[in-house]
C-alpha cells in the first residue's frame, strides 16, 4: 500500500463535507527532520512547500491545495522548503 497519499486541489465542497477547515492548524519554517506516523492523518496544505520522502519510497511534493493522507506506519523525512500551514486530523 501507499503510505501517501495526495490530491492536488480537490472541490471545496469536498474539504467542507470532511470538516477540514475545522481542523486544528499546524505549521513549520523551512527545516529538514525526520518523522514517524503511529495513526492515519489527513492534511489539508494552506500553503507553502514540502518534499516528504518516505523511508522505503520516492520524494513526494505537497504544496498549497494540496490534500494528503499519511498512513500509519509511515517513517519519513521531512524537508519544509518554504513555510507550511495545514490543517490536520489524526485518526
Amino acid at each position: 500500500m501507499c503510505k501517501v497519499e495526495v490530491r492536488h486541489n480537490p472541490d471545496k465542497s469536498e474539504l467542507e463535507s470532511i470538516g477540514a477547515f475545522d481542523w486544528p492548524v499546524w505549521d513549520h519554517h523551512p527545516a529538514k527532520f525526520g518523522w514517524g506516523y503511529g495513526g492515519t492523518e489527513t492534511c489539508y496544505i494552506l500553503e507553502g512547500l514540502v518534499i516528504i520522502t518516505p523511508e522505503e519510497g520516492e520524494p513526494v511534493e505537497l504544496k498549497a491545495g494540496d490534500l494528503v493522507v499519511f498512513h500509519a506506519g509511515l517513517n519519513c523525512t521531512w524537508d519544509v522548503r518554504e513555510h507550511v500551514r495545514k490543517h490536520y486530523i489524526t485518526e
